[in-house]
């Protein structure tokens, strides 16, 4: 059973969408959030972030900054008994070419490879449509969409893109909705 995943995305999914966050002091654990993924790794899913940080590719922070957020981001939700398995990053900026900037897949499948993944069972979770793309291009089993961060206003404008999505409140609901599965 653990070769299930959880995807998620970063800014706007797991802590408070701040624009380029770049200070480990401004990480904002979105409520309830460590206790939704222990739920999941406890009942058999491994943990990984895919966050598109285009404001390394503009200049705007580094490498360095995104993971001092990061290593934040693992204290707080550690105090939980939550662990990510890998955080994956891509810095480039839209208009810069990418391996792996969602919505490319490539990060699921490289941890698919890495990690011995079942993509058909995982889900990816996001509050943007390309979080949505980037599971469906990866073939899982569901793309959800919270309505934190930008998860409300992407409800709200493109209603007909997320026929084969699911849509909830947040991480908790994202958690009980996934757990419900059979």
């Amino acid at each position: 059973m653990m070769n299930r995943a959880i995807f998620l995305d970063r800014d706007g999914t797991l802590i408070v969408e701040k624009n380029y966050l770049h200070r480990p002091e401004d990480v904002e654990v979105f409520s309830g959030a460590g206790a939704a993924l222990k739920k999941l790794s406890d009942a058999g899913f491994r943990l990984f972030i895919v966050t598109n940080q285009s404001g390394i590719g503009r200049g705007f922070f580094t490498m360095a900054d995104a993971e001092s957020v990061n290593e934040r981001l693992d204290a707080d939700v550690a105090r939980d008994g939550v662990r990510f398995e890998k955080i994956y990053i891509a810095p480039e900026a839209p208009d810069q070419p990418s391996r792996a900037r969602k919505p490319s897949p490539q990060f699921l499948f490289d941890a698919r490879d890495e990690f011995n993944l079942n993509l058909a069972e995982s889900f990816m979770v996001g509050d943007k449509l390309i979080d949505l793309e980037c599971g469906w291009n990866a073939g899982v089993k569901k793309s959800i969409l919270v309505r934190t961060g930008y998860g409300a206003g992407v409800e709200a404008e493109s209603p007909e893109k997320l026929s084969k999505a699911v849509v909830v409140d947040g991480l908790t609901e994202m958690a009980e909705w996934i757990l419900s599965q059979k």
